[in-house]
């Protein structure tokens, strides 16, 4: 075989979205992964990941996510089945929300942007969303626009489409080593002896990517965050009407939660903090005593039914996180031929549906107004994604007031 247009390392949401755009420009694209496809260890596996626009007073991440949303009612048309599911968003706070705070902030460009999130008082959350705590939570807002998508087997059916489209995929094949002649990048060796050669390497390798590129070390951590799978002593308290994607003060606690899971029959949890650092490739990715001692103190106050339900399975979701959670987009300033597509920071995969577009533009040196937030940058730069924690989970501020 010729050697391709571009050779993309990496097949979760990132690479695979990129594989199927760059293929649909008139690209020869070749695709290389460990594997199985969806990988099981890649943050993009999963049952289930949150599909949102709310991003405080955060206009480009809105927009992005107004415009991925409708992404992904033109995939659920594609597939002929429901892998969106737009259940909508709760987000609840414990005191009136104030400008500044994450959640009103979120209100207002969702209304300013001519949407109609619905305020919500203690009643509300009593009458219409019944597992909360109403007497702890006293103001919020339902969105419609919003909800999760089935992330395992979107990533699966993307797989699929690329392989269709005419993406050459290679799985079980681990990339070792950028294959660089003099300042460019020409392709990339795999831990399994094979050389994969290409006009251009777009790595999309996640949290592996500071392990094939030491020179992000710095700019790129990989912390692991807890994930939960519970089964609810009354499941109907837990269907969508009742229970859509919810979002307890995240900035103070870092707990989200999923509606009961339509095939898994199931309620997510997760928590979105500093995490623990966990190396990708060494690293042990297990859930601790800590982790769930701290859902459960979140629990016993937000979701009392739920404080003493049953988990049946736990999963720690290892994140590609920048200092300042934006996106890390951008050709390699020092190597011709090599573009970096990472620093997912725990929020891309709503992105799914706008992300291929961004970073082929990114491949093929075109402007795009969103590439120059995610451009390379100082890793101590600050700034990014107002639903970030920066407490610990055993360190949440979970104390009734």
């Amino acid at each position: 075989m010729s050697n391709p247009d571009t050779l993309i390392v990496g097949g979760g949401i990132y690479g695979v979205t990129t594989a199927l755009e760059l293929r649909a420009r008139g690209h020869s694209v070749t695709l290389i992964d460990p594997g199985p496809l969806p990988h099981p260890l890649a943050a993009s596996t999963d049952i289930s990941k949150v599909v949102r626009m709310e991003y405080g007073p955060d206009e480009l991440y809105m927009a992005l996510g107004d415009q991925a949303i409708d992404g992904w009612h033109r995939w659920n048309a594609e597939i002929g089945e429901e892998l969106y599911h737009e259940v909508g968003i709760l987000m609840l706070t414990r005191t009136p929300m104030q400008p500044g705070e994450y959640e009103y902030e979120s209100h207002q460009l969702l209304v300013k942007r001519g949407h109609s999130p619905q305020r919500l008082t203690s009643a509300d959350i009593a009458a219409r969303f019944p597992a909360w705590n109403s007497a702890l939570y006293t103001d919020g807002f339902y969105n419609p626009r919003g909800g999760y998508a089935e992330s395992g087997r979107v990533v699966a059916w993307l797989v699929e489409q690329a392989t269709a489209q005419g993406v050459a995929i290679h799985t079980g094949q681990t990339a070792a080593e950028i294959v660089r002649e003099g300042e460019r990048a020409v392709g990339v060796t795999t831990q399994e002896g094979q050389t994969f050669n290409a006009g251009n390497v777009v790595i999309c390798a996640g949290a592996w990517t500071p392990v094939l590129l030491p020179e992000l070390a710095g700019a790129i951590k990989t912390p692991g965050m807890p994930v939960f799978h519970i089964k609810p002593p009354d499941p109907s308290l837990f269907e969508a009407a009742k229970f859509p994607i919810s979002i307890g003060d995240i900035a103070n606690t870092g707990w989200y939660g999923f509606p009961l899971h339509p095939r898994e029959k199931v309620v997510k949890f997760g928590h979105h903090g500093v995490g623990r650092i966990v190396h990708p490739v060494t690293g042990k990715r297990v859930v601790t005593k800590e982790d769930e001692d701290a859902l459960r103190a979140f629990l016993r106050l937000a979701i009392p039914s739920l404080a003493e339900a049953e988990i049946v399975y736990t999963r720690r979701c290892l994140y590609s996180d920048t200092a300042d959670t934006n996106f890390w987009i951008d050709r390699h300033p020092r190597t011709a031929g090599l573009t970096v597509a990472a620093g997912g920071s725990g929020h891309a995969f709503k992105f799914g549906p706008v992300l291929g577009g961004i970073i082929a533009d990114a491949v093929e040196g075109k402007p795009n107004p969103a590439l120059a937030r995610f451009k390379w940058r100082d890793a101590a730069h600050e700034g990014g994604d107002g639903a970030r924690s920066h407490v610990l989970p055993g360190e949440s501020q979970l104390q009734s007031s």
